[in-house]
């Protein structure tokens, strides 16, 4: 929704300012203020953007409510907002700025004079001539988009974006001023893949049903797992590794952090086996150029880990864990699992993996295909390891079996060198002395 003003008087120029104020921007809470695009004194226009925030998840700009003169800054850089925080006055005036050329007569080719255009006045006017504004937290469009919507009088909220994340763009603007009379063909997802939408069904006429709204985390995170499963060709190579001696040794040093208010689970000792693999096939700690002609061999081991929270998966990462050692990190992984449940991660504590772990061992499972985290070209996924009669040549011993599942990027890693990284992995969590070489 657009920020609702409040007026104030203003007796030195004896006009009226708006008071702007942070429109509702659903559950965020102390966002901060990345950007402030205005200066007390600059005339603006309805629509273009005073001031940028950014929560841990995504960038949203605070839009003009009508244009206007600012009057006075109420925030600065950095500051932390919530809904209903005042963040401009705006001084009413006719004359705020030069308008610029036509959004319209600057995207339309010059007809021939016998083929003049038709006015946008066709296009039928809302009640009392007002444009419509915009809701905040629904409708994700730029400042020109806008402008052009509002020269066509247009609602937004009645158009579904195709753009980047749903974002309108001005084709789909004009797509609607066409209207039923030019079919618009199905959208393509963010992946430009040209794949249909699944047709709306109505299920309430097969029986009774309950809208839940989607958890935050899950419509953030919902567009980059979409492009990711468009955008790379994924294969998953399975192995597992004989864990029953790194076991032991995992036990007995768990027995001793209990004392020191840490523990230690097997996904430190995942992390240090996942380092020495990288370390000996780089081209798993990788990134793909964006032009996809060059691969960008990252030097430094930060390790993303899925994390079950209520809210939904999140993906902390622990830097430098090639110059940790396993109490260092389980401690790490202690704190940052915390702080993920508790809601309390920050961007920051968010970006950088180079490769990424997920880890269901702790709920069961034979196995499953985890999905690369990109720009990552490699995801390791583990499920709960089992007792298995393993022959060792004479007879079946009883052995400790984690299954490993390695998904990666094909047009990167082929078949073969997935499979021998796999077995490096396993090489290493089978013996815990490897993991000091």
């Amino acid at each position: 929704m657009a920020p609702r003003p409040t007026r104030s008087p203003d007796r030195r120029r004896n006009t009226v300012a708006t008071e702007v104020k942070i429109p509702d921007i659903g559950d965020y809470k102390d966002v901060p203020i990345v950007e402030v695009h205005v200066k007390e004194g600059d005339p603006v226009n309805a629509d273009d953007p005073l001031i940028s925030l950014e929560s841990d998840k995504a960038t949203m700009e605070v839009p003009a409510p009508s244009a206007g003169i600012v009057e006075k800054l109420l925030i600065k850089l950095g500051d932390k907002v919530s809904e209903g925080h005042p963040i401009v006055l705006l001084k009413d005036g006719d004359a705020t700025m030069p308008e610029p050329p036509s959004l319209i007569e600057q995207q339309e080719p010059t007809p021939p004079p016998a083929r003049a255009l038709s006015p946008p006045a066709t296009v039928p006017a809302k009640p009392n001539g007002q444009s419509v504004q915009s809701d905040f937290g629904q409708v994700h469009a730029s400042p020109s988009v806008r402008r052009l919507a509002r020269e066509l009088d247009i609602d937004l909220g009645t158009i579904r974006g195709t753009g980047e994340k749903g974002r309108i763009t001005k084709d789909d603007v004009k797509a609607t001023l066409r209207g039923p009379a030019a079919p618009v063909s199905a959208p393509a997802p963010a992946g430009g893949m040209g794949i249909p939408e699944i047709p709306p069904v109505d299920f309430s006429k097969f029986g009774p049903i309950e809208m839940r709204p989607l958890p935050r985390i899950k419509k953030i995170s919902g567009p980059h797992l979409h492009r990711a499963w468009l955008n790379v060709p994924l294969v998953t190579h399975q192995d597992e590794a004989d864990i029953t001696e790194t076991d032991v040794y995992r036990k007995e040093l768990d027995a001793a952090a209990k004392d020191k208010g840490y523990r230690v689970t097997l996904l430190a000792f995942l992390m240090k086996a996942s380092v020495s693999a990288l370390k000996e096939f780089p081209e798993f700690n990788a990134s793909l150029s964006p032009e996809k002609d060059a691969l960008i061999l990252k030097q430094y081991y930060h390790i993303g880990v899925a994390v079950d929270t209520p809210e939904g998966l999140v993906v902390p990462v622990i830097r430098d864990v090639d110059r940790k050692g396993i109490g260092d990190i389980s401690q790490e992984l202690g704190a940052v699992s915390k702080k993920a449940r508790d809601g309390k991660l920050g961007a920051t504590d968010m970006q950088g993996a180079s490769f990424t772990i997920s880890s269901l061992g702790g709920i069961g499972g034979m196995a499953f295909t985890p999905l690369v985290n990109a720009p990552e070209v490699a995801i390791l996924g583990v499920v709960r390891s089992r007792m298995a009669p393993v022959w060792d040549g004479e007879t079946f011993q009883p052995r400790l079996m984690l299954p490993l599942s390695v998904s990666y990027d094909h047009r990167v890693i082929d078949g073969a060198l997935a499979a021998r990284f796999t077995r490096q992995l396993a090489h290493v969590l089978e013996d815990v002395r490897r993991l000091v070489l």
